[in-house]
């Protein structure tokens, strides 16, 4: 991640930079990557009937950047890509988590549409927590619609791309087919399945100030877990996020996309996701100050203000 003198001077100037030059900066510092080059983070190929996209930084988890995106919207627009798409593949390689809270942000890229669809409310506790969610979990939770084995995924694309005339039908016969036929983890349990019934009741109240009294009333070694996990988020992240979901659990997913992009000229505004990103990714201290530091000092006003329209600067889609 970058050149070894970087982090050393983000650190000394960062705090005195406006706020579009400080994530300027940062953008900058993830995008930088010493193996791979710009032209070649995107493949682009058409195979068949089917026109493939590759994402190929496997060293960042093929972390979305700036240069990547621009390669990649023409081909892909008002068509959905990965989570939002029709069909989502896991295999037991797959990682899923939504790990923002811990650097500040919120779970953007929809997020707050598909997470509060998840059964019960799994998906506040991700929200919440960036619990991470591995292989067939991935599907059990319902992020993924079908799960194969990596080792098939050769085969899968070959037979998709072969189809003559695709449609929904045929396509999800074929992942059906790969699906069924997929024996890893089949006997294994849900890693969340025990823990459901509680995640339902102690994530379902009102407020953070709430979750975070229910889960120490709880006090199992669950609860505890998760409590330990909470208290380490920026607050303002965690209440934001929880009204996030709250409200995109009725939008339409165009208005979901509106919503987060007033919640992300928030952060840009704030002091936390810039403290985030120099702890986690930059300095990897692992110890960033938070600001309000508790959660009983996210007050309802700030929150309002993130939510706010933003009149002719609302994304337009």
């Amino acid at each position: 991640m970058g050149l070894p003198t970087l982090a050393p001077v983000l650190r000394r100037k960062l705090p005195r930079l406006k706020p579009f030059n400080r994530l300027q900066v940062i953008v900058e510092h993830l995008s930088m990557s010493k193996t791979t080059a710009s032209s070649s983070e995107v493949l682009l190929e058409k195979k068949g009937c089917a026109g493939v996209i590759t994402m190929n930084r496997p060293k960042a988890l093929n972390a979305l950047n700036i240069s990547m995106i621009r390669q990649i919207y023409p081909q892909l627009k008002g068509v959905g890509v990965s989570v939002h798409g029709h069909f989502r593949v896991a295999t037991e390689k797959t990682v899923f988590a939504m790990p923002e809270t811990a650097i500040g942000l919120f779970p953007d890229v929809g997020g707050g549409y598909f997470l509060p669809r998840l059964s019960g409310k799994l998906g506040y506790f991700l929200a919440m927590t960036g619990f991470r969610l591995k292989g067939k979990d991935v599907h059990r939770a319902g992020i993924a619609t079908h799960f194969i084995e990596a080792e098939k995924m050769a085969a899968l694309e070959k037979d998709l791309t072969e189809l003559k005339s695709p449609s929904k039908e045929n396509v999800a016969d074929i992942l059906d087919s790969y699906h069924k036929k997929c024996k890893i983890d089949q006997e294994k349990e849900f890693v969340l399945g025990e823990h459901m019934d509680k995640i339902n009741s102690l994530f379902s109240a009102n407020s953070m100030e709430e979750i975070v009294q229910n889960l120490k009333k709880d006090g199992s070694p669950f609860a505890l877990k998760q409590l330990e996990t909470i208290t380490k988020m920026s607050p303002t992240s965690l209440k934001m996020t929880l009204r996030q979901l709250r409200e995109g659990a009725s939008l339409s997913l165009q208005d979901v996309f509106t919503m987060e992009y007033r919640l992300s000229q928030a952060c840009m505004q704030g002091h936390d996701f810039y403290e985030g990103v120099r702890a986690v990714i930059i300095d990897k201290d692992q110890s960033p100050k938070w600001k309000p530091a508790v959660l009983e000092e996210v007050t309802d006003e700030y929150l309002d203000s993130c939510f706010k329209s933003l009149g002719s600067g609302d994304l337009k889609l």
